[in-house]
Parts: structure tokens; sequence; C-alpha cells
């Protein structure tokens, strides 16, 4: 393509790297990313699963509001069992490499590789992701001596519970009222809403890179376009999923088993706007681990080649 020309970029290929380095550097990363951000997932699931606006008014408000009355303890609600889904996030990435790999054997088109691969990394990511994110949601769901969602954690004699107790309580409770199943509730509004969102962030990344890179002047960093480009096609990716988002993020929390229903529900109760709930919230998580991915994927490839090959090319 003609951004290849100008800048000559080398897609860096799975067998280039140093694996080990790629999944150290990787997860020490994920979670500095993962404690800036993680607040806003809370507040964005709190803000899709509330009934019109009757706890917060908006993401900012929610921030204010937890804060006071939880603390920060209180914007970190499941946040240690929500980091167990970094395991899917490496699992995204292996699955995505790997099958780019086996994609390229029969279509050498990128677009085709990307759609492909984006979409099996997606599949198995939500397979370990949904359960997880089950049981963090209704973590998050726990405010000051009340749910908003379908379980309660019980405080026994007023003694705060240990973490992983609380934790061991809502499992105990989902296992209770629906068994197994109860952890893969919202498995499909879950990949409704991310196998889209992977599929199309690559396509807009590209596009926003393109574009970006038409208009610059000719010695403009190319990480620096990257850096926009990333983020500007994960809004763009935010936005056109963010109703299944909703639909997902209430299935999972109150428990129900119809997307459709949840649907209609929700535009019943609160017309089309519905749709849009917690989406700045979404994207506020969404920015800087996407920069960080993106420059950070590109940065890491680099760090993590193989020494042999790093004098073999030029960076």
């Amino acid at each position: 393509g003609a951004m290849e020309d100008k800048r000559n970029i080398p897609i860096i290929e799975w067998e280039h790297l140093d694996k080990r380095k790629f999944y150290v550097f990787g997860i020490c990363m994920t979670m500095m990313i993962r404690v800036s951000v993680y607040p806003f997932t809370l507040i964005r699931t709190r803000l899709q699963v509330q009934k019109g606006k009757s706890l917060y008014n908006g993401t900012f408000d929610a921030f204010v509001k937890i804060l006071r009355t939880e603390g920060t303890a209180g914007l970190y609600r499941g946040f240690l069992v929500n980091t167990f889904t970094l395991i899917s996030g490496q699992c995204y990435v292996t699955t995505y490499e790997l099958t780019r790999k086996y994609v390229s054997r029969y279509n050498n088109n990128n677009a085709v590789k990307s759609l492909v691969a984006g979409g099996s990394a997606s599949l198995v990511a939500q397979s370990i992701t949904v359960p997880i994110d089950v049981v963090s949601q209704h973590l998050m769901m726990q405010r000051k001596g009340e749910s908003m969602g379908r379980f309660k954690v019980q405080n026994q004699d007023g003694k705060r519970m240990l973490v992983f107790g609380q934790t061991k309580d809502i499992i105990v409770q989902i296992f209770k009222a629906d068994g197994f199943r109860g952890f893969y509730r919202g498995y499909v509004a879950s990949l409704l809403t991310y196998i889209p969102n992977s599929a199309v962030w690559w396509p807009f990344y590209h596009f926003y890179a393109e574009q970006l890179s038409s208009l610059t002047p000719k010695d403009c960093p190319h990480l620096l376009l990257q850096a926009i480009s990333g983020p500007l096609a994960a809004a763009t990716a935010s936005t056109l999923t963010n109703p299944m988002d909703v639909v997902r993020a209430r299935v999972q929390v109150e428990g129900k088993s119809s997307i459709i229903l949840t649907f209609k529900q929700l535009l019943a109760e609160e017309g089309p706007w519905g749709l849009t709930k917690g989406l700045s919230a979404r994207i506020i998580s969404a920015t800087p681990s996407t920069i960080v991915i993106v420059v950070g994927y590109e940065t890491l490839k680099k760090l993590s080649l193989r020494p042999e090959l790093v004098d073999s090319r030029h960076w």
C-alpha cells in the first residue's frame, strides 16, 4: 500500500520475537495501564447497568460520588479478579499472531489476515474473559451496604471480608442461581461486542494511519501517527459497538438471558440514548490502553526481537 512505500515500515512477524521478553514486558505494561484505567471500567459498568440516571449523572459525577462514599477502594472493586483477564490478553496476542501466520499460507492480503486473526483471537480471549467478567462485574456492583446487581456480598458481622472472600461469595451465589452456565451469561453478547470491536478496530486503525500519513509532513514520526490513529480507531469501534456493550453488561449483571429482550427493554425504558450509556467512560478507559498498546506493541516487538535479528533490520 501507499503507506509502506512512503515509510517502509516492516510488519514484524511472530517468529522474529524473543517470546519470554515479549510476555514479561507485555504483562508489566498491561498492569500499569490496568491500574490507571480500572476506575473508568467500573464506572462504565455502573452507568450501563443503572436505570436512567438514578445514581450517577455521568462519568465525572460517578467518579466523585464513588470516591466520596466508598473511597479509592470503591473505584477498585473487583480489580484483583479482573487482573486474571491478563491471561486472555496474552492468549489474544498469541492467537492473533499464530492465525495470521496460518492464514498467510492461503492468502497474503493484510486485511484478510487481520480480520480472520482478530476474530479468532477474540473468540479465544472471550472464552477466558467472560466468566472473569461476570464475577468481577458483580463485585463492581457492590455499593456501600447494597448492590446494584442480582447478588449481594454478605458482610460477616460488620468486618470487611477479605478480597477473595467476596469473590468466593459471589462465585458460590452465581453457581447456586444458575449452575456452571451462570459464568457464561452474556457470552454471545460478549462475542457480539468484542469480535466486531476488534474486527472494526484494525481496518479503522490502518485507515486513520494512512489518512494522517498523507496529511502530515514526511518527517513526522511514524509512532506519533500510530499513537493518534489507535485511539481514534478505538473511539470509532467503541461507538459502533456500545449498544451491544450496554446489553452485555445488563445481561451479565442482571442475569437476563435474552439479548433481544434486554435490547428492547433498554430502548423502551431509556430510548435511543440508552444505547450510549457509559460510552464516554468506555472511551476514556480505552484511550490510554490503546495508545500504549499501539506504541508499546511496536516498541515491544522491536525490544523483543531476537538478538541476532537486531542488526539485520534497519529500524
